[in-house]
């Protein structure tokens, strides 16, 4: 493969400052866009990690009542919209302004929570996951951008894995807001969103966008005709052709599935199969705690008892949130694609463990590996491509960014729910036992879409726990999640094929 595809694309990897020297060199705008995301991110998690137990959960308790199929219709949209939209309006930000375009995604998302509050059934929550994937979508280049031009290339590996970090202290704060929200009503979880993101026009309001003053040169020269400029697609278009961008959407889209089946699916799961009180009486005792502040870090029910699937999930966020800084300096030493080879086996590795065991202390383990997995993987994402990104086209890079995730992801939410309704639904699972314990088909599907396993407890007498025990061990639940990690080792195979391609170009532009 010649040099010469990749005109404009900077292929070095420089010599990053040490952990302290990185973090004083940042700027204040560093930190601002850091709140801001922060902000957006507590909000948009709040919705994400339950918006599969609010879709499952039955009508009469305040959910969706819809099955595993159409919910999955509802994140293949989603994931598709949210991971597509930036690949051009990535391009957007870089010539109409960054501080332009988180203003109007503000606005967006303020609408789609409104949405899924006031219209709760499937074609009102489909609308309002469109308007918050499009605001998603139309928010990231913007404060990616900013922050790329706010760096140094010596800096990046740091600043990367510290703006990292505060998205996941959005990701861990936003579910535990969504705990406590949905256990007085589903509905108030929307409400509190909309309101959260809301911060986002204060904080505008001290921002200043960086290279500015270069842009408005720039579109002054295009204005008088000194500059031609390709029309925005076209150009996206002939920058996605790159071998080095192309292949890299290729080999990266199955890590995204497996990725985004644990946000996904996994809770559903956790909610379905797993006792997680044993965690709470291993820390608490038998009574567990009623101490409010501990229910709420640690997402336990309102009654201490046990933890809420949000709050076992929320150990990844809460991992990322503590050491992502330390992992992003260890992984420094390494090149990048080294270091997202290695994070994407740990994570495959972890979701092998989701599928071998349903114990809460071993999910636990899987959960802490997936997370030190996905450290080494995805701030390296948002690294890579913006140091390769040529000159004036930074946004519309780390629009490309979402490409492999909007792949993986958009696949992932239409297969991986329906892949866990064939082998691991307990709703679909105690229907057919309902059957085979004689009551007829007609019966069975009058009951209420969410309500099967309780009608099952009803008829056999048994608690629920010992049930379920006896229903995970009669079917083979983990199926759905070693199809998932299959998926995922393609994805390794290629990402270290593409890392050696990579090095051998590395080399030969260093040669020219």
């Amino acid at each position: 493969m010649s040099t010469n595809s990749h005109s404009g694309n900077d292929l070095r990897e420089v010599k990053q400052l040490g952990m302290w020297a990185s973090i004083t060199s940042l700027g204040y705008i560093f930190w601002l866009v850091g709140g801001m995301e922060l902000v957006e991110r507590i909000a948009y998690y709040g919705v994400k990690a339950s918006a599969g137990l609010y879709a499952k959960s039955p009508v009469s308790e305040g959910g969706l009542g819809i099955d595993l199929h159409d919910y999955g219709i509802i994140i293949a949209v989603w994931a598709m919209l949210q991971t597509f939209i930036p690949v051009f309006t990535g391009g957007i930000s870089d010539r109409v302004g960054y501080k332009e375009t988180i203003f109007v995604s503000t606005i967006i998302k303020i609408m789609g929570y409104l949405t899924m509050a006031i219209f709760p059934d499937f074609w009102g929550f489909l609308a309002g996951a469109m308007l918050l994937a499009a605001g998603t979508g139309v928010f990231k280049p913007g404060i990616q951008g900013t922050l790329v031009l706010s760096t140094k290339r010596e800096n990046t590996s740091m600043a990367w894995g510290i703006f990292y970090q505060v998205v996941n202290i959005g990701g861990f704060l936003g579910p535990l807001v969504a705990v406590h929200m949905r256990q007085l009503s589903w509905d108030n979880v929307f409400y509190a969103c909309a309101a959260i993101i809301s911060f986002n026009f204060l904080f505008l309001l001290a921002y200043k966008e960086p290279g500015k003053d270069e842009r408005l040169a720039r579109a002054a020269k295009i204005k008088s005709g000194e500059i031609q400029q390709e029309a925005l697609w076209k150009d996206a278009l002939h920058e996605l052709k790159k071998p080095i961008v192309l292949y890299y959407m290729l080999v990266f889209a199955g890590f995204w599935f497996l990725y985004n089946s644990l946000f996904d699916v996994l809770p559903i799961h956790i909610a379905e199969w797993v006792d997680t009180s044993i965690i709470v009486t291993s820390l608490f005792g038998p009574e567990g705690t009623s101490n409010g502040i501990l229910q709420f870090w640690l997402g336990l029910n309102n009654d201490g008892t046990k933890v809420m699937p949000e709050g076992m999930l929320n150990l990844n966020a809460g991992m990322i949130m503590t050491t992502c800084f330390l992992v992003a300096a260890f992984t420094a030493k390494y090149r990048i694609t080294t270091a997202m080879l290695v994070g994407c086996i740990l994570s495959i590795a972890a979701i092998m463990l989701v599928g071998a065991f349903n114990a809460a202390w071993m999910i636990v383990l899987a959960i802490v590996m997936f997370s030190f997995g996905e450290m080494m993987i995805s701030p390296k994402k948002n690294e890579f491509m913006g140091n390769i990104a040529p000159e004036g086209k930074k946004a519309m890079y780390l629009g490309f960014v979402m490409l492999p995730q909007g792949i993986g992801w958009t696949l992932e939410g239409y297969f991986a729910p329906k892949l866990y309704q064939i082998y691991a639904s307990k709703e679909i699972i105690s229907r057919n036992e309902l059957v085979s314990r004689g009551m007829s088909q007609t019966d069975v599907d009058a009951i209420p879409q969410g309500e099967a396993f309780m009608r099952l407890v009803d008829i056999t007498g048994m608690e629920a726990q010992p049930l379920t025990h006896m229903l995970y061990e009669a079917n083979n639940i983990g199926m759905a999640w070693y199809i998932i990690a299959a998926i995922g080792i393609i994805s390794a195979v290629g990402i270290f094929i593409y890392g050696k391609w990579l090095l051998t170009m590395q080399r030969q532009q260093a040669a020219a």
